[in-house]
């Protein structure tokens, strides 16, 4: 038969088997399992296509490109027009005389003959030579060459600058002419002046008359 236990003793063994009930029920709660030893599976590694990559441009036929480099013959027509402008205006007035006898010869013979001759005889500043080479444009304006229709919008801008130099030559001639009367008025009107001092002078020049009693 066991001994039995005193009250006290058993009281303790109770308040022990209390506080290690919950200690061993939070230990199998918290025990952790087993690592898993299965290997992860493999991640699968796309590899994007290469990208189409466009073939390089075909060259153009030597003949085509030729072509395409041409410069339009009207373009080219008036860059001649104007480079020629430009040259004539800076000729000093010997060169420019020679140049526009040269274009007098051979106005019949070039199609840009006409225009050229108007753009060296307006560098003159000369009345006679604005007409003439108003002429000139009127000329080339009122051909139907097809040779001369590229070279007809730049006649008419042309036209309208010799026109209004005309109007400016013809002004200035009048104003001329009005400064020679004036002159003129004034050049009679001192002679008429002079004609009265000199019969003043005359006239003060003259020795006194004598009276009847001194001749007696």
């Amino acid at each position: 038969m066991p001994p039995s236990l005193s009250p006290s003793r058993a009281a303790r063994c109770q308040i022990g088997a209390l506080v290690l009930a919950p200690a061993a029920l939070l230990a199998a709660c918290i025990h952790t399992p087993p690592a898993d030893k299965t290997p992860p599976a493999p991640v699968a590694v796309v590899v994007p296509a290469p990208l189409p990559v466009a073939p390089p441009p075909a060259e153009p036929p030597r003949e085509a490109a030729s072509q395409a480099s041409a410069p339009v013959p009207e373009v080219s027509q008036i860059t001649q027009a104007l480079a020629y402008a430009d040259r004539v205006q800076r000729m000093p007035p010997a060169e420019l005389g020679r140049e526009i006898a040269r274009l007098g010869e051979a106005e019949d013979t070039l199609a840009a003959s006409p225009l050229n001759l108007a753009l060296a005889l307006a560098q003159t500043r000369q009345p006679v030579d604005t007409a003439r080479a108003l002429a000139q444009v009127q000329r080339l304006l009122g051909h139907n060459d097809p040779a001369m229709q590229p070279l007809q919008p730049l006649a008419r801008l042309l036209e309208a600058r010799l026109l209004q130099q005309r109007r400016l030559e013809e002004q200035l001639e009048r104003q001329a002419q009005q400064l020679r009367d004036a002159q003129r008025r004034t050049e009679q009107l001192n002679e008429r002046l002079e004609a009265v001092r000199a019969i003043e002078r005359s006239m003060t020049a003259r020795p006194p008359t004598p009276t009847a009693s001194e001749t007696r």
